[in-house]
């Protein structure tokens, strides 16, 4: 489940740090750390170094799951998200979002 995660963020925003996606995913930058270490080894994605930050992209084998992958996930949510009228998925989304800057 973390890796899908993590190749859905990477895969919709290549180049993104390492900090970047530990704060998305709202974990440690350690967790993260191993995460990318296996994907890594997995090639399904690489690191390379920009000054004093790692960016992140999908190797081919990488985008290729991407591809696979994320249009199946996505059209699962706008199932289960088109049972809200659109005045309540911008409701929930607020919400959602009230609720993040509260962690923050």
């Amino acid at each position: 489940m973390a890796q899908s995660d993590v190749l859905a963020h990477v895969g919709a925003a290549e180049g993104m740090t390492q900090q970047q996606l530990a704060d998305s995913l709202l974990v440690t930058k350690g967790n993260v750390c191993q995460l990318l270490d296996r994907m890594e080894r997995l090639e399904l994605l690489q690191r390379r170094q920009e000054g004093r930050a790692n960016r992140l992209y999908l190797t081919p084998q990488g985008r290729a799951l991407f591809d696979e992958v994320v249009p199946g996930h996505e059209a699962s949510l706008h199932v289960i998200f088109d049972v809200l009228s659109v005045e309540e998925q911008r409701h929930l989304l607020w919400l959602l979002k009230r609720l993040d800057r509260s962690l923050a």
